[in-house]
């Protein structure tokens, strides 16, 4: 049989411009053509007289209504609460925020309003997933416009635009404090007999992966060196940066006297270097080279040559000029080395913090930078010897973020800055001390607001399986209405529950039971007792690979 069979529809092809009218079909012919042409007309005859009804069908005095526009709103996304990894906070009144009315809430409010400085001149904040940095705006605009002069609108102001929270490691309900200084110490711009030791700016083959060159570090992550144009190693640590590693490469900005009052000045993060011929030179903190700080003063208790209650920074200064070979042993035990740069200010200017502001004694702390912001205000409350090393004394105070170190490590870990010169030494030497820390964070992340917009999680996988796959049990109230099964043949006491079940010649037998019935009654008791089995996990493909690979393999290895 030729020519299209008739089980199978016809797929009509179509051919020439697609902008031509379509060519008639044989099945159309002429008299349907001429049709069309007809009903064609006869609606552009009638067309004027429906373009004149039409106005009298509208209604008189109404206006014509646009077309509506639709536009696209996207999904608006949840706020989520503030996040702080590691850590738990739990909101407080400020009623609850024990000595909160004791303090000097002006001089924090000063501190407060020089950390708003940088906060303000952003003009494209960085991304944050906390969302405090942009958050931080909103106060600090407020802050600048506000005129406070005296202590009760300091503290009016705070209660006003903040929200106290209690923060503390996941588990724990205090936090931990120390305390730094900025050390004056003696020095050269040129290396002497006496002042030998070089105190290096940040290495041009320092890289940090995620990092421009020149940017500031987090306090904690592996650093590389460059060697050649591809290969990254670890940097050097601190026993081969003494012995010489980085010498001769122009990096030294002065000289120190010995290692240890280059130790104390890289614990602290800056210094105040006394140059003989010159004004005082003022260094702060600019890279460390990657590896975890260890405290020599931890290893000093640990061997048992300081006492717990006695250590301080005086007893560990004591103990290596007393010691020079011990000295030199224990400061390479802490591999982590640090890195400074030259700043310009004078003798009666403080320190500059990580920020960018100086710092301000008794108002400024150092906090982990990957997980607070700078500005960020925190009342840390307990007590403290700040007098003597037996004292007590209380210690609430509302302190303002605004730098950090390589050891500052936590959600509630802070460092206290109490000043330059000896006397802020002893005093900040003492301090280890477990305290509550109180963050105060904007009204624009109140987490119990943003708390109540979260949707639910989801369902767990199991509740899902448990709906696909129910397990039959008879209802409750039935097995009660049946009452307790029928007793068994009773068996003596010790024969176990299989010889039990088996028939014995002695036994009566049952009465008849239907064969539809019983097997009802039988699948009734098998779903009830038997769960039904969850679906088998899928197969592993990748075995299931690697086998077909092997056998492949060893196909042409067999002996014949």
């Amino acid at each position: 049989m030729f020519g299209h069979s008739p089980a199978t529809r016809a797929h009509a092809i179509r051919t020439g411009s697609w902008l031509a009218r379509e060519a008639l079909t044989k099945a159309v012919g002429a008299r349907g053509y001429a049709a069309g042409s007809r009903a064609v007309g006869l609606v552009l005859l009638l067309a004027p007289f429906a373009a004149i009804a039409a106005p009298a069908s509208h209604p008189a005095g109404a206006e014509d209504i646009p077309p509506t526009e639709h536009r696209h709103l996207p999904y608006p996304r949840p706020e989520a609460p503030l996040q702080i990894s590691g850590g738990q906070y739990a909101p407080l009144a400020w009623a609850n925020v024990e000595g909160w009315n004791q303090d000097d809430h002006l001089q924090a409010y000063k501190a407060f309003r020089l950390s708003c400085k940088p906060i303000s001149a952003e003009q494209q904040p960085p991304a944050d997933p906390k969302a405090l940095g942009v958050s931080l705006r909103v106060p600090c605009r407020a802050a600048k416009a506000a005129r406070i002069w005296d202590d009760a609108k300091a503290r009016s102001f705070f209660e006003e635009h903040f929200l106290p929270l209690r923060i503390s490691r996941v588990g724990e309900d205090e936090g931990f404090v120390t305390g730094y200084y900025e050390p004056v110490i003696d020095g050269s711009r040129t290396r002497t007999e006496v002042y030998s030791v070089p105190v290096y700016r940040r290495p041009s083959n320092l890289f940090v992966r995620g990092f421009k060159q020149d940017a500031s570090l987090p306090n904690k992550g592996q650093v590389f060196r460059k060697i050649g144009r591809r290969k990254l190693v670890p940097y050097y640590d601190r026993a081969e940066i003494e012995d010489g590693a980085i010498a001769g490469r122009g990096l030294e900005i002065c000289w120190l006297k010995n290692q240890t009052d280059l130790l104390f000045a890289q614990i602290q993060g800056s210094a105040r270097v006394r140059i003989e011929d010159g004004p005082t030179l003022r260094i702060n903190y600019d890279a460390h080279n990657g590896y975890p700080y260890t405290a020599v003063g931890r290893i000093l208790i640990d061997r048992g040559l300081i006492p717990k209650e006695q250590m301080s920074m005086q007893k560990i200064r004591e103990w290596m000029e007393q010691n020079p070979d011990g000295a030199n042993e224990l400061r390479r035990q802490n591999r982590s080395y640090v890195f400074f740069r030259e700043v310009s200010l004078s003798d009666k200017d403080e320190a500059v913090g990580a920020q960018g502001v100086p710092l301000t004694p008794g108002r400024s702390i150092a906090v982990d930078r990957a997980l607070h912001v700078y500005g960020t205000p925190f009342f840390i409350e307990g007590e403290l010897p700040i007098e003597s090393e037996q004292s007590r004394t209380p210690f609430r105070r509302l302190m303002i973020a605004q730098d950090t170190g390589s050891a500052i490590v936590g959600p509630a870990r802070a460092d206290l800055y109490f000043g330059a010169g000896s006397d802020a030494g002893k005093v900040s030497g003492r301090l280890r001390h477990n305290m509550r820390f109180v963050m105060l964070v904007p009204k624009t992340l109140d987490p119990v607001r943003r708390g109540r917009k979260m949707p639910l999680p989801d369902p767990r996988p199991s509740e899902n399986i448990a709906k696909l796959f129910p397990e039959i049990y008879p209802p409750k109230h039935q097995q009660e209405k049946n009452g307790p099964a029928p007793a068994q043949a009773s068996a003596a006491p010790g024969v176990n529950e299989a010889k039990r079940t088996e028939p014995t010649v002695n036994s009566v037998a049952a009465p008849a039971v239907p064969a539809a019935a019983a097997a009802q009654a039988s699948a009734t008791q098998t779903a009830a007792a038997i769960p039904i089995p969850l679906p088998e996990a899928r197969p592993n493909i990748q075995q299931i690979h690697e086998a077909l690979r092997y056998r492949r393999s060893h196909r042409h290895r067999r002996n014949p």
